[in-house]
Protein backbone atom coordinates (compact mmCIF):
# COMPACT_ATOMS: atom_id res chain seq x y z
CA UNK A 1 0.00 0.00 0.00
CA UNK A 2 1.47 3.15 -1.16
CA UNK A 3 1.25 6.23 1.47
CA UNK A 4 -1.22 8.03 -0.89
CA UNK A 5 -3.58 5.16 -0.52
CA UNK A 6 -3.83 5.44 3.68
CA UNK A 7 -7.11 6.61 4.33
CA UNK A 8 -6.76 10.08 6.14
CA UNK A 9 -8.98 8.62 9.09
CA UNK A 10 -6.76 5.45 9.19
CA UNK A 11 -5.33 5.27 12.95
CA UNK A 12 -1.55 4.65 13.57
CA UNK A 13 -0.38 1.65 14.18
CA UNK A 14 0.61 -2.35 11.79
CA UNK A 15 -2.50 -3.77 10.66
CA UNK A 16 -2.87 -7.28 9.62
CA UNK A 17 -2.60 -7.80 5.91
CA UNK A 18 -6.21 -6.88 4.25
CA UNK A 19 -7.30 -7.33 0.79
CA UNK A 20 -6.70 -4.54 -2.11
CA UNK A 21 -10.62 -3.94 -2.53
CA UNK A 22 -10.86 -3.69 1.41
CA UNK A 23 -8.00 -1.13 1.55
CA UNK A 24 -9.17 0.65 -1.65
CA UNK A 25 -12.89 1.00 -0.34
CA UNK A 26 -11.19 2.80 2.81
CA UNK A 27 -9.18 4.93 1.31
CA UNK A 28 -11.77 6.14 -1.28
CA UNK A 29 -14.59 5.87 1.44
CA UNK A 30 -12.08 8.26 3.45
CA UNK A 31 -11.57 10.73 0.20
CA UNK A 32 -15.81 11.01 0.14
CA UNK A 33 -16.41 11.61 4.03
CA UNK A 34 -13.66 14.68 4.23
CA UNK A 35 -15.42 15.41 -0.02
CA UNK A 36 -11.91 15.28 -1.53
CA UNK A 37 -14.39 13.45 -3.47
CA UNK A 38 -17.45 16.03 -3.48
CA UNK A 39 -21.24 15.66 -3.49
CA UNK A 40 -22.79 15.08 -6.98
CA UNK A 41 -19.13 14.75 -8.52
CA UNK A 42 -18.67 12.17 -10.80
CA UNK A 43 -16.12 9.17 -9.93
CA UNK A 44 -13.54 8.74 -12.77
CA UNK A 45 -12.02 5.11 -12.08
CA UNK A 46 -8.58 6.40 -13.41
CA UNK A 47 -8.30 9.21 -11.41
CA UNK A 48 -9.61 7.36 -8.81
CA UNK A 49 -6.93 4.87 -9.07
CA UNK A 50 -3.97 7.53 -9.69
CA UNK A 51 -5.74 9.81 -6.39
CA UNK A 52 -5.31 6.10 -4.10
CA UNK A 53 -2.83 4.37 -5.59
CA UNK A 54 -4.71 1.19 -6.61
CA UNK A 55 -5.44 -0.86 -9.77
CA UNK A 56 -9.01 -1.18 -11.24
CA UNK A 57 -10.44 -4.08 -10.28
CA UNK A 58 -9.74 -2.95 -6.67
CA UNK A 59 -10.89 0.31 -6.91
CA UNK A 60 -14.42 -1.10 -8.77
CA UNK A 61 -15.13 -3.64 -6.54
CA UNK A 62 -14.61 -0.80 -3.64
CA UNK A 63 -17.07 1.78 -5.80
CA UNK A 64 -19.51 -0.72 -5.47
CA UNK A 65 -19.65 -1.83 -1.96
CA UNK A 66 -20.08 2.02 -1.38
CA UNK A 67 -23.03 2.09 -3.91
CA UNK A 68 -24.60 -0.58 -1.75
CA UNK A 69 -23.80 1.87 1.77
CA UNK A 70 -24.97 5.16 -0.14
CA UNK A 71 -22.09 6.68 -0.04
CA UNK A 72 -21.98 6.60 -4.20
CA UNK A 73 -25.07 6.39 -6.62
CA UNK A 74 -24.93 4.73 -10.20
CA UNK A 75 -26.51 6.82 -12.85
CA UNK A 76 -27.51 4.70 -15.97
CA UNK A 77 -25.19 5.11 -19.04
CA UNK A 78 -23.46 7.94 -16.97
CA UNK A 79 -21.21 6.18 -14.36
CA UNK A 80 -21.11 6.76 -10.69
CA UNK A 81 -21.14 9.95 -8.84
CA UNK A 82 -20.68 10.63 -4.85
CA UNK A 83 -24.09 10.50 -3.65
CA UNK A 84 -25.38 14.08 -3.07
CA UNK A 85 -27.49 14.44 0.64
CA UNK A 86 -30.67 15.91 0.85
CA UNK A 87 -31.78 18.05 4.17
CA UNK A 88 -34.42 15.35 4.59
CA UNK A 89 -31.86 12.65 3.95
CA UNK A 90 -30.08 14.36 6.45
CA UNK A 91 -32.49 14.46 9.18
CA UNK A 92 -33.69 10.71 8.52
CA UNK A 93 -30.03 9.70 9.53
CA UNK A 94 -29.87 11.38 12.45
CA UNK A 95 -33.79 9.71 13.49
CA UNK A 96 -31.98 6.70 13.15
CA UNK A 97 -28.73 6.99 14.54
CA UNK A 98 -30.83 8.46 17.64
CA UNK A 99 -32.63 5.44 18.10
CA UNK A 100 -30.12 3.10 17.62
CA UNK A 101 -27.11 4.69 19.35
CA UNK A 102 -29.65 5.07 22.51
CA UNK A 103 -30.13 1.04 22.44
CA UNK A 104 -26.08 0.52 21.77
CA UNK A 105 -24.89 2.85 24.54
CA UNK A 106 -27.87 1.45 26.92
CA UNK A 107 -25.77 -1.73 26.16
CA UNK A 108 -22.45 -0.72 26.69
CA UNK A 109 -23.13 0.95 29.75
CA UNK A 110 -24.18 -2.84 30.78
CA UNK A 111 -22.07 -4.71 29.07
CA UNK A 112 -18.53 -2.32 29.10
CA UNK A 113 -15.45 -4.30 30.20
CA UNK A 114 -12.30 -2.42 32.19
CA UNK A 115 -10.01 -1.99 28.81
CA UNK A 116 -13.15 -0.94 27.24
CA UNK A 117 -13.48 1.82 29.38
CA UNK A 118 -10.29 2.71 29.22
CA UNK A 119 -9.87 2.91 25.64
CA UNK A 120 -12.52 5.03 25.57
CA UNK A 121 -10.85 7.59 27.65
CA UNK A 122 -7.79 7.34 25.72
CA UNK A 123 -9.74 8.53 23.14
CA UNK A 124 -10.95 11.87 24.92
CA UNK A 125 -7.25 12.27 26.01
CA UNK A 126 -6.33 11.84 22.14
CA UNK A 127 -9.19 14.00 21.06
CA UNK A 128 -8.16 17.06 23.67
CA UNK A 129 -4.71 17.06 21.69
CA UNK A 130 -6.62 17.47 18.48
CA UNK A 131 -8.54 20.31 19.82
CA UNK A 132 -5.95 21.98 20.82
CA UNK A 133 -4.43 21.71 17.33
CA UNK A 134 -6.88 21.79 15.18
CA UNK A 135 -6.67 18.46 13.80
CA UNK A 136 -9.57 18.35 12.20
CA UNK A 137 -9.52 15.14 9.99
CA UNK A 138 -7.77 13.72 13.46
CA UNK A 139 -10.84 14.76 15.11
CA UNK A 140 -13.48 13.06 12.84
CA UNK A 141 -11.05 9.75 12.73
CA UNK A 142 -11.47 9.82 17.03
CA UNK A 143 -15.46 10.96 16.68
CA UNK A 144 -16.03 7.55 14.38
CA UNK A 145 -13.53 5.82 17.11
CA UNK A 146 -15.13 6.90 19.96
CA UNK A 147 -19.02 5.75 19.07
CA UNK A 148 -17.57 2.79 17.12
CA UNK A 149 -15.68 1.52 20.62
CA UNK A 150 -19.33 1.98 22.66
CA UNK A 151 -20.87 0.15 19.72
CA UNK A 152 -18.89 -2.87 19.79
CA UNK A 153 -18.63 -2.75 24.00
CA UNK A 154 -23.10 -3.51 23.50
CA UNK A 155 -21.56 -6.52 22.39
CA UNK A 156 -24.53 -6.71 19.82
CA UNK A 157 -22.96 -7.41 16.12
CA UNK A 158 -25.41 -6.75 14.56
CA UNK A 159 -26.58 -3.20 16.02
CA UNK A 160 -22.88 -2.15 15.55
CA UNK A 161 -22.86 -3.01 11.95
CA UNK A 162 -25.87 -0.32 11.43
CA UNK A 163 -24.07 1.83 13.76
CA UNK A 164 -21.10 1.92 11.73
CA UNK A 165 -22.94 2.73 8.62
CA UNK A 166 -25.14 5.45 9.78
CA UNK A 167 -21.87 7.02 11.46
CA UNK A 168 -20.04 6.74 8.34
CA UNK A 169 -22.73 8.81 6.28
CA UNK A 170 -23.34 11.65 8.74
CA UNK A 171 -19.54 12.20 9.03
CA UNK A 172 -19.77 14.13 5.57
CA UNK A 173 -21.99 16.71 7.71
CA UNK A 174 -20.00 17.03 10.42
CA UNK A 175 -16.90 17.71 8.03
CA UNK A 176 -18.41 19.90 5.88
CA UNK A 177 -21.35 21.85 8.19
CA UNK A 178 -20.23 21.52 12.39
CA UNK A 179 -16.50 21.94 11.93
CA UNK A 180 -15.86 24.98 14.23
CA UNK A 181 -13.81 25.19 17.34
CA UNK A 182 -17.08 25.99 19.38
CA UNK A 183 -18.60 23.56 18.21
CA UNK A 184 -15.85 20.65 18.69
CA UNK A 185 -15.46 21.53 22.28
CA UNK A 186 -19.84 20.89 22.74
CA UNK A 187 -18.90 17.43 21.16
CA UNK A 188 -15.95 16.48 22.97
CA UNK A 189 -17.82 17.87 26.29
CA UNK A 190 -21.07 15.50 25.49
CA UNK A 191 -18.68 12.51 24.48
CA UNK A 192 -17.00 12.99 28.37
CA UNK A 193 -21.05 12.67 29.69
CA UNK A 194 -21.18 9.91 27.79
CA UNK A 195 -18.11 7.97 28.59
CA UNK A 196 -18.49 8.91 32.64
CA UNK A 197 -22.01 7.21 32.52
CA UNK A 198 -20.77 3.93 30.68
CA UNK A 199 -17.53 4.05 33.20
CA UNK A 200 -20.23 4.25 35.95
CA UNK A 201 -22.70 1.02 34.44
CA UNK A 202 -25.24 3.81 34.30
CA UNK A 203 -27.40 2.66 31.40
CA UNK A 204 -30.13 5.76 32.14
CA UNK A 205 -27.31 8.69 31.91
CA UNK A 206 -25.98 6.94 29.32
CA UNK A 207 -29.00 6.88 27.25
CA UNK A 208 -30.09 10.06 28.35
CA UNK A 209 -26.24 11.46 27.30
CA UNK A 210 -26.46 10.12 24.27
CA UNK A 211 -29.90 11.54 23.16
CA UNK A 212 -28.71 14.75 24.39
CA UNK A 213 -25.82 14.30 22.26
CA UNK A 214 -27.55 13.31 18.52
CA UNK A 215 -30.37 15.96 19.90
CA UNK A 216 -27.39 18.66 19.72
CA UNK A 217 -25.84 17.64 16.68
CA UNK A 218 -29.71 17.57 15.06
CA UNK A 219 -30.45 21.43 16.54
CA UNK A 220 -27.45 22.13 15.00
CA UNK A 221 -27.87 20.82 11.32
CA UNK A 222 -31.46 23.01 11.38
CA UNK A 223 -29.86 25.96 12.65
CA UNK A 224 -27.12 25.92 9.53
CA UNK A 225 -29.84 24.41 7.52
Amino acid sequence: MTESARSPLEGPGANPPRALRDLAYDAIKARIITCVLKPGEYINEAAVCAMTGFGRTPVHQAIDRLCVEGLVDVIPRKGAIVKPMSFDEIMQIVEARSANEALGVRLAAQRAQSDEIVRLRETLVQAETALAEGATENLMRLDRDFHGLIARASRNGVLADILSKLHDRSLRVWFVSLNSPGRNRLVHEEHVAICDAIARHDPDAAEAAMRSHIESFQNHLRQNA
